[in-house]
């Protein structure tokens, strides 16, 4: 059996992790993309998106990446993961692990939030609860960088094709 990926697209909430994942998942059409906000749904039906709540829900995507991936199958985590920790953990247990950095700054991030169609399970106006008090990666909460991501992607640059296109040419090296 060929030997399996796992990638992990992180950045803050609106630079583009999930129209990038669907568009990696139309080059590789076979692998899986679990999503933290469908996870969320699941394990914390009512969210509230404390650090202990995050924490389970992160070490559970981390796993379920891992057996996935142990399985045969090649995954795409479209997560934003703001702790590089939980990103650290996945690194440790999950072999041929890819972590790709959207890069995108905070106020393009929260204009693409705020227009943005919901296509898919994003919960909305992220930013305005935030201004609120609600917890938002970036904005009120620390959104930790990688250390050293296999790819750094320029969201604000490159459209999610494009930036497909690259995680598809660093995964075949």
């Amino acid at each position: 059996m060929a030997m399996t990926w796992v990638i992990w697209i992180t950045g803050l909430p609106g630079s583009g992790k999930s129209s990038v994942a669907i568009e990696v998942k139309k080059l590789a059409p076979e692998a899986v993309i679990l999503n933290s906000d469908e996870l969320r749904k699941i394990v914390t039906p009512d969210p509230r998106y404390s650090g202990d709540e995050r924490e389970y829900v992160y070490k559970a995507l981390v796993y379920t990446a891992k057996t996935v991936s142990e399985l045969g199958h090649n995954v795409i985590i479209d997560a934003t993961a703001n702790r590089k920790v939980w990103r650290d953990i996945a690194r440790k247990l999950i072999a041929n692990f890819y972590e790709v950095y959207l890069k995108c700054p905070l106020d393009v991030s929260m204009e693409r939030e705020k227009t943005r169609l919901y296509t898919h399970e994003a919960p909305r106006h992220i930013y305005d609860k935030g201004r609120k008090g609600s917890p938002v990666p970036g904005l009120n909460v620390p959104y930790e960088e990688p250390d050293n991501p296999e790819l750094i992607i320029n969201t604000e640059k490159i459209n999610p094709s494009e930036a497909a296109d690259k995680i598809i040419n660093m995964l075949r090296g």
